[in-house]
């Protein structure tokens, strides 16, 4: 256990020294859908590490709260590493390819544990604020999913509707 805990700790002292550029970041939402009755409250912090000007690495920890008239209140938690590439950037705007996976478990009242996956690509917009704050939306999602954030999106595709929008903040250090 010591060894483990001393290799990431190696690791996370290279990668910081090497970092370009650290941030933080992240999101909440609440959404009530009246046909379905159900009501979602998510936060989702994000975190990462420049590599360079066109590289980036980090991770999201997402944690959903859903009320159901069918399934009850059920718990998800998700937690989704990615590598993130800059393919276009000037001095407010830098267009991004997320690429990463996923891993969520929920919990669903009376019923066992669903684990779900998705691998795939999110592209994103960031507009920078000032030194340090910038506007992050991701719109979409291509590539591969699996009961994913408890979500009936599964399988293999390409899909942007209003329930893949996400929008946050993010802070460079």
């Amino acid at each position: 256990m010591k060894k483990v805990l001393m290799t990431l700790f190696v690791l996370f002292a290279v990668v910081t020294a090497y970092a370009q550029e650290m941030y933080i970041g992240g999101g909440i939402s609440l959404w009530g859908d009246t046909d379905k009755d159900v009501t979602t409250f998510s936060i989702s912090p994000d975190f990462g590490y420049g590599l360079s000007d066109k590289w980036s690495v980090g991770g999201q920890l997402v944690l959903d709260a859903n009320t159901d008239r069918y399934q009850g209140k059920y718990f998800t938690f998700a937690l989704a590493p990615y590598a993130r590439f800059s393919y276009f950037q000037n001095d407010r705007v830098r267009l991004f390819l997320d690429m990463g996976f996923g891993i969520s478990v929920t919990k669903p009242k009376n019923l066992d544990s669903v684990t779900g996956f998705e691998v795939g690509v999110k592209p994103g917009l960031a507009v920078k604020l000032n030194e340090n704050f910038s506007f992050i939306t991701k719109v979409g999602f291509a590539g591969f999913r699996d009961d994913y954030r408890f979500n009936s999106k599964n399988g293999f595709g390409v899909y942007a509707d209003a329930e893949t929008i996400s929008i946050g903040v993010e802070y460079a250090f």
